[in-house]
């Protein structure tokens, strides 16, 4: 199973405030624990919504917005991507994570969409044309 683990924002990484040496420090080494394990599929930070935008859709219509988003705590300042057994091993590597922001902080796990979870609606061709961007994108990695 694959799991999207969401490091929430907070001011500090809205404000553009990036994270102590000592910090970077443990999460290196929480990282490299992650991928020794097996467990990690990808991670990355993001930058401030500042810098971001969203795209509202309203049935044929696009409507762009700009960063800042002012809803801090539904916002995203990193993920990984892991692979494991259950929920219950996310949750249990994700406990072993260093705070990663200071003060309070906020991590959401979310299980990732597998072909198998679509039914009958995801059909041959459907799976066929997955398989085929999933060996792209292998191949460019």
């Amino acid at each position: 199973m694959r799991f999207m683990v969401m490091i929430k924002a907070s001011q500090e990484s809205e404000a553009g405030v990036m994270p102590s040496e000592e910090l970077l420090t443990a999460m290196g080494r929480y990282n490299e624990e992650l991928v020794q394990a097996g467990v990690l599929l990808a991670g990355e930070g993001l930058q401030p919504s500042a810098k971001g935008a969203r795209v509202r859709f309203s049935g044929s219509q696009r409507t762009v917005t700009d960063g800042p988003f002012s809803e801090t705590k539904e916002l995203i300042a990193g993920f990984w991507i892991f692979q494991v057994k259950s929920l219950q091993e996310a949750i249990e590597w994700v406990k072993r994570c260093p705070n990663p922001m200071p003060g309070e902080s906020e991590i959401e796990i979310r299980q990732v969409f597998e072909a198998e979870d679509f039914g009958a609606e995801f059909t041959p061709e459907l799976r066929e044309q997955e398989e085929s961007i999933r060996a792209q994108l292998s191949s460019k990695a």
